[in-house]
C-alpha cells in the first residue's frame, strides 16, 4: 500500500474519528444508554467504515488497475464506473 503514503495523514484521520466512535459506542454499552442510540453510533461508525472503505479501494483502482495512460480516454470511462459502482455499494 504505497501508494497511500500521499494520503497517510488524511487516513490516519480517519481512523482515529472511527476509533473514537468506536470508544463512544462501549461507552454507551456500559452506561446502558438507549437502544436508539447506541444503533445510531454503530450506523454512523459503519458509515465511517465504509467511507474509509471505498477510499482506499477507489485509490487502489485508480493505482493499480487501470493504466490510464495507456488507454487514457477509455480506462478513464471504465475507472469512473467502476468507481461509482463502487461508492453506490457503501451507500
Amino acid at each position: 500500500m504505497s501508494h497511500t503514503i500521499r494520503e497517510k495523514q488524511k487516513l490516519l484521520n480517519r481512523v482515529r474519528r472511527i476509533k473514537g466512535q468506536v470508544e463512544a459506542i462501549e461507552r454507551a454499552l456500559v452506561e446502558e444508554q438507549g437502544c436508539i442510540d447506541v444503533l445510531q453510533q454503530i450506523t454512523s461508525c459503519r458509515g465511517a467504515m465504509n467511507g474509509l472503505l471505498a477510499v482506499v479501494l477507489e485509490d487502489h483502482i485508480r493505482t493499480h488497475l487501470v493504466d490510464a495512460e495507456t488507454h487514457e480516454e477509455s480506462a478513464g470511462s471504465a475507472t469512473d464506473q467502476l468507481i461509482e459502482v463502487v461508492h453506490s455499494y457503501f451507500k
